[in-house]
């Protein structure tokens, strides 16, 4: 791996604070991911399975993660089987995980080869009553491929189906959503290094430039400070691109005039940063980008303040469009007989608009977290509103991500990353 080595304590913590959530005499399993295959013998990159890496600080693949907090053999409480290495491997793929190695990263000190799981597996089954399965049920989740985690699950309820069966994923949903310390360390390292490029792309975009060299330019900071690359797949749209929301293509070359939408961030230790920032081509806003700027980034000053304990998500979206309809009005895109004649369902303001503003970030860009419960201390949120405007070929977003405090305004971690107008016009033209 390109980062450093985390601490094992915050794994141990993970693990205890998820087995105080088990049933009595339970079980839970956890894999890593497949390594998805693309045709012949082509892979894609490997990337952790985020549920066992919160709780393992595993990072490869074929691992899989036992806890089991009342075995009567305190040795198998928490256990980890992992790929045996072999000098093969060590010559064509680099060596695996060792025992000792495992224990390092993790904390745990029961590590067996994972040929050896089913025997082992066979007799932990027989002393205990409930086994937990790891289910994705992430409000966006939309999977149509079967993971490593579900042929697990379906060998496992025809193998033992006397058992009782509970969900991983409701303790996942509220552990994960509250950051510890050291998590928060290492997203503000993911935001750092978004910083870093950012800053690059301030001193290198100009007239003519094309949107994948911009991606390029991203990729190149990012990996020489230590990350992976792109948290999520970068939209990098100038002009009328950015009126699409998912724009990924990156293939259009950037007009003078024109502005240049940036949803970009940086990966660091699986965790992610969400940033989005709209520069100028020419590197100067005309009056009228710039007024549109102005209006989206005093939605998100205004947005971000709600980010407190005690916040509704559903209560501060509602708050968040009042903001922005008042802004719309202001830039002459709706005016009164529009506000007063809105669909409740689908207000003015989603003409322009038409997106949430915040959601969890973490380990995954669309983090845990379950919506319809307060927020609370320790939560990440992004901050991200826009105006889109097909009609003026430009739309404008902007994006930081935040730490809910007990008290007072939320910590912005990107805070160091130039966002008002005029600091980018200056950066981009000294």
């Amino acid at each position: 791996m390109k980062y450093q080595p985390i601490d094992s304590q915050l794994f141990i913590k993970n693990r205890k604070h998820f087995a105080a959530k088990m049933k009595s005499n339970s079980l839970a399993v956890f894999n890593s991911n497949d390594i998805y295959p693309i045709s012949a013998d082509s892979t894609m990159p490997f990337q952790q399975h985020r549920d066992i890496f919160y709780l393992s600080g595993v990072d490869q693949e074929e691992s899989v993660l036992v806890i089991f907090p009342d075995c009567p053999n305190e040795k198998n409480r928490e256990i980890l089987f992992l790929k045996e290495t072999n000098e093969h491997i060590a010559v064509w793929e680099g060596e695996k995980l060792t025992k000792e190695a495992a224990f390092k990263a993790s904390g745990i000190k029961t590590v067996y080869w994972l040929q050896d799981m089913e025997k082992i597996l066979f007799e932990l089954m027989t002393q205990c009553d409930t086994v937990y399965i790891n289910t994705n049920e992430h409000y966006r989740a939309n999977v149509e491929t079967e993971t490593r985690e579900d042929r697990f699950t379906k060998w496992l309820k025809e193998k033992y189906p006397a058992h009782n069966v509970a969900k991983s994923n409701p303790i996942l949903q509220r552990l994960r959503s509250v950051k510890d310390p050291v998590e928060i360390d290492l997203m503000q390292k993911a935001c750092n290094i978004t910083e870093k490029g950012v800053r690059r792309l301030l001193n290198f975009v100009k007239p003519g430039v094309w949107e994948f060299e911009i991606e390029a330019e991203l990729m190149h900071e990012f990996l020489r400070n230590r990350s992976k690359g792109f948290a999520y797949t970068p939209i990098v749209a100038s002009g009328n691109n950015a009126n699409v929301l998912h724009y990924i293509e990156n293939n259009q070359q950037c007009q003078a005039g024109d502005l240049i939408l940036l949803d970009v961030g940086a990966e660091y230790a699986n965790y992610s940063s969400d940033l989005t920032r709209t520069i100028p081509v020419s590197g100067k806003y005309t009056d009228r980008q710039k007024a549109v700027y102005n209006a989206v980034n005093r939605v998100k000053n205004e947005a971000t303040k709600m980010l407190v304990p005690g916040t509704l998500w559903a209560d501060y979206h509602i708050e968040v469009g009042k903001l922005m309809t008042s802004e719309l009005l202001g830039l002459g895109l709706l005016d009164k007989a529009d506000v007063q004649n809105e669909n409740p369902d689908w207000p003015a303001y989603k003409k322009y608009f038409m997106h949430g503003t915040s959601h969890h970030i973490g380990l995954d860009t669309h983090d845990y977290g379950i919506l319809t419960e307060p927020m609370q201390a320790n939560m990440v949120f992004t901050v991200e509103p826009g105006i889109y405007i097909p009609d003026e070929g430009f739309g404008i977003r902007l994006e930081d991500d935040v730490v809910i405090q007990e008290n007072g305004e939320p910590f912005n971690l990107m805070g160091n990353i130039p966002i008002e107008a005029d600091e980018i016009e200056d950066i981009m033209n000294s």
